[in-house]
């Protein structure tokens, strides 16, 4: 059966519009839209498989075909926003509502469905132990207790079936975008894309279900890829924030060395100043006492306005020298300090994040010990 055909025993039980989103399969990072804009989701119960089903159709394309199980989780990520992971189809689906009203309702209806699979099973499994056989499937579309529940309601909107979808105008819905990486959730901490937490035992007289425990084992080994991968863009960050913290103290012995150096220009052009200074004060001591002729007294008075010239330029270019090198080497100063604290900073929350993951790993792992134990316990019992 097609995810755009609809059987004589599967019937929708609930529908909502929402721009619809995939996870991209290279990175597993970011989002890829897989409608142009909001189409209808829907809800389906197979009372001949007893199956529920999540389809959404746009045109003649599914693009979204998910059959829900008892270990599938609906995540929250914004008020808008929610996604959950399908192993069978191997991706995520994420889902952008026009509201967080909408969101609620298709989160209520997604853990209804998942309440009701997981009832399914546990009497599955206590017939089975009890020795009745397997259970009938019903081929009435009222077999699900969803349908049953919903019957009388006359209020709820009709769900449509995938080849009836209609496409929606682009502004029924304002198109979400939204990038999930591993290190943009650290501030509210990690957000889990697909993560499917392990549900709840069989009951005392039924063993694990091992299906189960493989979806759960594929789901840790995905999120342990991704911890791994976060993990490698870490120190990869940590490195470059070392080179650049480098780079900052290079760069920082440089404007020391350029301070000195001017400081060594001052104090030379100070030097030369003060023999300036003598050489018109000899100049004028020599014009006053001395009576020579005129010449000499002219020539010694236009040399010592020259020197004086001279002197008052050396004072400008040096005010303005010390100005410059001033004001630079304060930005310079400033600049290297505030990169410099970045960079410490930056450093500061790659390590935090690292821990982070690391701790959230070694969870998974003693969950994933858990499961493997219990399944072992119950096959030998």
């Amino acid at each position: 059966m097609t995810a755009g055909k609809e059987t004589m025993g599967e019937q929708p039980i609930f529908t909502c519009k929402a721009h619809v989103f995939h996870i991209d399969p290279k990175t597993k990072r970011s989002w890829m839209s897989a409608s142009s804009a909001a189409v209808s989701v829907s809800f389906f119960y197979d009372s001949s498989r007893n199956l529920y089903r999540i389809i959404s159709v746009e045109g003649t394309k599914a693009v979204i075909n998910s059959t829900i199980t008892a270990n599938m989780t609906f995540t929250k990520t914004s008020q808008k926003f929610g996604q959950w992971s399908d192993v069978r189809a191997n991706t995520v689906y994420g889902l952008g509502f026009a509201s967080e009203a909408e969101l609620g309702k298709f989160i209520e209806k997604f853990q209804e469905v998942k309440e009701a699979i997981q009832a399914q099973q546990c009497g599955a499994a206590a017939k089975t132990s009890n020795g009745s056989g397997a259970a009938t499937p019903v081929a009435s579309a009222t077999a699900s207790p969803l349908l049953a529940a919903r019957a009388p309601a006359g209020d709820e909107p009709p769900a449509l079936s995938p080849a009836q979808v209609p496409k929606p105008e682009n502004d029924e819905m304002m198109v979400h975008q939204r990038a999930h990486s591993v290190s943009s959730s650290l501030q509210g901490g990690y957000a889990t894309v697909g993560r499917a937490p392990r549900g709840p035992l069989a009951s005392a007289g039924a063993p694990p279900d091992p299906a189960s425990a493989d979806s759960t084992d594929q789901q840790l080994r995905y999120e342990n890829d991704r911890l791994k991968l976060a993990l490698a863009q870490s120190s990869a960050n940590a490195k470059k924030w070392e080179v650049e913290l480098a780079t900052l103290k290079s760069n920082n012995l440089r404007l020391t060395a350029a301070l000195q150096e001017s400081t060594a220009n001052v104090d030379e052009w100070k030097r030369q100043l003060h023999q300036y200074r003598e050489e018109v004060a000899r100049a004028r001591h020599y014009a006053t006492g001395k009576g020579g002729d005129a010449n000499e007294v002219e020539q010694l008075r236009q040399r010592v306005a020259q020197l004086e010239a001279e002197l008052t330029q050396k004072n400008e270019e040096l005010a303005q020298i010390t100005k410059s090198k001033k004001s630079e080497q304060d930005a310079e100063a400033k600049l290297a300090q505030s990169q410099l604290e970045l960079a410490l900073a930056a450093q500061d929350g790659q390590r935090q994040v690292i821990h982070a993951l690391n701790d959230q790993l070694s969870r998974q792992i003693d969950e994933l010990s858990n499961i493997h134990r219990e399944i072992n316990t119950a096959l030998q019992t």
